[in-house]
């Protein structure tokens, strides 16, 4: 599996976790590898001022395997950039789009999640409204639903902030199997975790 990680400004630092779990289970897939694609090659600047260089640029991705999309407060502008909304256009029928936390509302915006189940960031600080209410107000050809995961074959969308985590592990099971992602859960420490998670949350499968 072979992961194509969105950059894009205002990303929150968090969801390079996603990335982190893929290095991880290396030890354990060794067939797994990831990059990171933008606009530009320019550093992309993330919500904490943690600057990141792009592995390719959008003009040098003609498919992919897994486009994972992260979100992060620079989500509104990034739903706005014609380049991002063309580029996800592009290449999603070529393989699996997969979001973390707010995300999602940038997959909403390019019409990709349209006629499916999606989930997104639930929780914020008062007054601002949650993502997925606003998700289900601004797109009701979304079903918008509270979920760690919500898996529908070609579109994959995780829910908020550090459940990138899960999303990431739920990729790989789905693909290499439970053995396998028990021992990557294992490895990374965060077996319990994991288990809390599916406790806590419905996984729409």
């Amino acid at each position: 599996m072979h992961m194509t990680f969105l950059l894009y400004d205002g990303i929150e630092p968090v969801d390079l976790a996603a990335i982190g779990v893929m290095s991880m289970a290396k030890r354990v897939i060794p067939e797994l590898s990831y990059e990171t694609v933008a606009s530009t090659t320019a550093p992309v600047l993330f919500s904490n001022g943690l600057r990141v260089v792009p592995d390719r640029v959008f003009d040098e991705v003609s498919s992919v395997d897994v486009l994972l999309v992260p979100g992060g407060p620079g989500w509104r502008k990034a739903s706005e950039d014609a380049a991002i909304v063309s580029f996800i256009r592009r290449v999603a029928p070529s393989g699996r789009v997969c979001s973390i936390c707010t995300g999602a509302m940038i997959l909403a915006e390019a019409g990709v999640l349209d006629g499916h189940g999606a989930t997104t960031k639930v929780e914020v600080v008062a007054p601002e409204v949650a993502p997925l209410s606003e998700m289900s107000a601004r797109y009701p050809k979304i079903a918008a639903q509270r979920a760690l995961v919500v898996d529908e074959e070609v579109v994959v969308t995780g829910g908020g902030v550090t459940l990138c985590i899960d999303t990431t592990l739920h990729l790989l099971e789905r693909q290499f199997g439970s053995e396998k992602v028990y021992e990557v859960a294992r490895i990374m420490e965060y077996g319990a975790a994991r288990r809390a998670n599916r406790a806590r949350f419905l996984e729409t499968l």
